[in-house]
């Protein structure tokens, strides 16, 4: 529910009602039942569910991985969320110009689908009404985080709702306001970043041929191109397109006729969609890995975007942290069950024990995907023709790179 004054104490503090921060308040309420439990999640952002701008819910598309429907539908909110997703039967894995590619497909690991393609602002809604309708979530926005402090193994915030200032006492601040976080650097946080030099270009696209439920994953000199299927719309066929290039090639991009760009991007992608009818409003995002030193103290938990920025290459950064975000509240659920403080250290380092081996492999294969297929030294390409190959033929390898896709082989 929406409010215009927050009370003085709350049992758990959400900084960031976006895409991640909506979803572990309400995966919260949806383990404790009945449980009396107190939640108040700031967003700096106006919120709405009918008119979405937070900017996680912008025009662009997530893959969600198997796993995630599966944390969804433990929330009673996938059959919302399905009405508007996409499956992905199979997904077509290619290295532009050179032998060597993988398909995985959804029959051969008795699933509904490896995956489903939603748009963000779709997201959005379905995340955006629940809020509003629940009776523990307290939102208010828009407002923001002045200062955070611990005090007497409690956390005070000062939050700010336009000229107001209010004093809020919390066990447990749970931080999900993005990569560039401002309280995490008020706080100190340290953080482990290397640039890739690479942009995406983000847009919806349009093509002659039907998608069959197919995510295409094209491996160019420049970097990862993926089309994801989107669900039909005005009779276009349609698909989300994320294209890695080169940091000095993204504004010439940008700025690129439709009809050039269009071709330009055949030449990449290929014919597998028959022509490219259509490409909608192109978004460019910087690409870098940024990895939180400390993701845990007592009293704050981060989560989402500012305890780890991945590479879109294997669209595992929302799954990674929805993963985190089932950890959390499996712990969360424990200790309320046990009497412990939701804020204590020892509660919150058995969360990050557990998810610790799942973000380290996560991060690792992500990173290792990009500068294998970002570089065309001679070495690295032949690595890669073999990779494809391996996956391909070795049904223990296609196997766990499926399961890894699903989001089901992270432990």
């Amino acid at each position: 529910m929406r409010i215009e004054t927050p009370e003085k104490h709350y049992d758990l503090v959400v900084v960031g009602g976006g895409m991640v921060g909506a979803s572990f308040s309400l995966a919260l309420c949806s383990a404790i039942g009945r449980k009396k439990l107190s939640i108040l999640v700031v967003e700096p952002v106006p919120h709405s569910a009918a008119d979405i701008q937070q900017p996680s819910f912008d025009a662009r598309s997530t893959a969600l991985s198997y796993g995630s429907r599966c944390i969804y539908n433990d929330m009673a909110l996938w059959r919302e969320l399905a009405y508007r997703a996409t499956p992905i039967k199979e997904i077509h894995v290619s290295d532009k110009g050179r032998f060597g590619l993988t398909r995985l497909n959804y029959a051969d690991h008795e699933v509904e689908a490896l995956g489903y393609v939603l748009e963000n602002r779709q997201i959005g809604k379905v995340l955006n009404k629940a809020m509003e309708e629940s009776s523990v979530v307290q939102l208010f926005s828009p407002a923001r985080i002045e200062h955070i402090s611990p005090s007497d193994g409690k956390m005070l915030l000062a939050v700010l709702k336009g000229e107001s200032r209010f004093t809020v006492e919390t066990s447990l601040v749970v931080l999900a306001d993005g990569g560039k976080s401002p309280i995490c650097d008020q706080v100190g946080i340290d953080r482990f970043v290397d640039d890739y030099h690479q942009h995406a270009l983000i847009a919806n696209i349009a093509f002659e041929n039907l998608h069959n439920n197919v995510a295409y994953e094209r491996f160019t000199d420049t970097g990862p191109l993926a089309v994801l299927p989107l669900e039909s719309f005005d009779g276009q066929n349609r698909g989300s397109l994320v294209w890695t290039v080169a940091a000095n090639q993204s504004d010439e991009l940008q700025a690129m006729g439709t009809s050039t760009l269009m071709e330009l991007l055949m030449d990449r992608f290929g014919n597998r969609l028959g022509k490219i009818t259509h490409i909608g409003e192109r978004f460019c995002y910087p690409l870098v890995l940024s990895v939180a030193k400390e993701q845990v103290r007592p009293g704050l938990v981060l989560l989402g975007n500012v305890a780890h920025t991945l590479h879109p290459v294997a669209g595992q950064g929302l799954n990674l942290a929805l993963r985190d975000t089932a950890a959390l509240v499996s712990r969360l659920s424990q200790a309320m069950e046990e009497g412990e403080s939701l804020g204590s250290m020892a509660v919150l380092q058995d969360y990050m024990d557990h998810q610790e081996s799942d973000q380290k492999k996560t991060i690792t294969v992500t990173d290792q995907l990009t500068r294998l297929f970002s570089n065309n030294q001679r070495g690295r390409v032949l690595a890669r023709k073999l990779g494809l190959l391996s996956i391909d033929l070795v049904p223990s390898l296609k196997r766990g790179f499926a399961e890894q896709a699903m989001g089901l082989g992270s432990k």
